[in-house]
């Protein structure tokens, strides 16, 4: 079969700069950071105090009270985005499109608030019996079969679990597989909700997670900000897409892998190097084709330098012409949804012709010596991008996007 082009007919969004798609580009284009004091656990057992929560969400806004009971946060997070993203395509849940569907979604840390909540039910309050219900919401795979539920999809549905590139890779195999025929639809993206005690003094214990706030590239830069929140995609066969008289977003054309073999920490230059060449194989474009890169750009000491070095390495003189940002100045850094609110970001910037910006940027670091547009965006056309995910462990992945303009 000859492989087949794979168009975006659909997204949807929830995070902490908007509940949904129109919201969430309105912060984006506005340069909106979703950054304020820690609401969900008691901040003062905490040494950094910034997150970026979906302030004043109810479950009960979007799901029966039942309904609302059966799952964690991280799985209303999935499936809020693949309602939005759903309802974009114009598909009806139960419809025949789903016989041949797939759903495919990445989270790094599945139903953490659940897992938390039972700990200290058993080990600090010594109760004897703990919630039936802990193992199938906290399973990672708990927002994957639930939207397979609510829309009947009848094809292989998994999760993947790769840190923080999770999302991306959940994405990568959901294009891979519509290209090659083995499915004729996909939802696909990530969710995370990791704002419970125990997880977050674990990411205390690292020491990465900034005190004052996320400046990614910025020579002051001292970590990353948490978030949360979820995102997915509709990904369909071109040809069936227009038969039905979708409306096309954009289109996925390349998806590049990689693994260190370094360090289980510690990034490399070499590692996500061979994950943009294998991006641009993969679609079969030359890295001056191009026009802008959403950064993994954690804010992270070592991150930054490291990710810029790799696109210098890939890119060549290009890098020079190259617009990249981190989104995750204004979003936070979302764990294995990263990289899809960060590919719904780059699907926005080549719909609507205008660059995000990073936020919360102050001086420039002769390290991250890239066009990074700082605190504000800029109209820019492109019509190629790439969104960057590179994660603990040394697992790189990276989408390559075309507007929808070109398809």
């Amino acid at each position: 079969m000859k492989p087949r082009r794979v168009v975006i007919t659909g997204i949807g969004a929830i995070s902490a700069i908007g509940r949904n798609v129109p919201e969430f580009a309105d912060s984006l284009r506005e340069g909106r950071c979703g950054f304020a004091p820690i609401e969900l656990v008691d901040r003062t057992k905490l040494r950094f105090q910034q997150a970026a929560e979906i302030r004043g969400y109810k479950a009960e806004d979007y799901f029966s009270p039942k309904e609302a009971t059966m799952l964690d946060r991280f799985a209303q997070f999935a499936t809020i985005a693949a309602r939005e993203a759903v309802a974009e395509a114009g598909l009806e849940p139960g419809g025949k499109e789903f016989r041949r569907a797939t759903v495919i979604t990445g989270s790094c840390v599945g139903g953490q608030t659940t897992e938390d909540q039972g700990f200290d039910d058993l080990y600090l309050k010594g109760r004897p019996r703990i919630n039936p219900l802990i193992i199938p919401k906290t399973m990672a795979n708990a927002g994957a079969s639930r939207i397979s539920l609510e829309f009947g999809v009848n094809g292989g549905v998994y999760t993947i679990s790769t840190a923080c590139s999770s999302a991306s890779h959940a994405i990568g195999q959901a294009f891979w597989a519509i290209r090659q025929g083995s499915a004729d639809l996909a939802i696909t993206g990530g969710s995370e909700a990791m704002f419970s005690m125990g997880i977050l003094k674990a990411w205390e214990a690292m020491r990465v997670v900034s005190t004052e706030t996320c400046r990614p590239f910025s020579k002051d830069r001292r970590g990353l900000i948490l978030g949360e929140g979820g995102a997915m995609m509709t990904l369909e066969a071109l040809d069936s897409a227009k038969a039905r008289g979708a409306k096309i977003l954009g289109e996925i054309v390349g998806f590049g892998m990689s693994s260190d073999g370094h360090h289980l920490t510690q990034p490399s230059v070499d590692g996500p190097a061979l994950a943009l060449e294998a991006a641009l194989a993969d679609a079969g474009l030359e890295g001056g084709q191009i026009g802008y890169v959403n950064a993994h750009g954690t804010g992270t000491v070592a991150n930054d330098p490291t990710e810029v070095k790799a696109m210098r390495q890939v890119f060549g003189a290009h890098a020079d012409k190259l617009a990249i940002s981190s989104t995750k100045s204004m979003h936070g850094h979302t764990l294995g949804a990263a990289g899809a609110l960060e590919g719904i970001a780059t699907v926005l910037t080549l719909r609507d012709g205008f660059f995000p910006p990073t936020v919360n940027f102050t001086e420039p670091d002769p390290e991250c010596d890239m066009d990074v547009i700082p605190n504000e965006g800029r109209p820019g056309t492109a019509e190629y991008a790439f969104s960057n995910s590179f994660a603990f462990g040394g697992l790189n992945a990276v989408l390559v996007f075309r507007a929808r303009d070109a398809v």
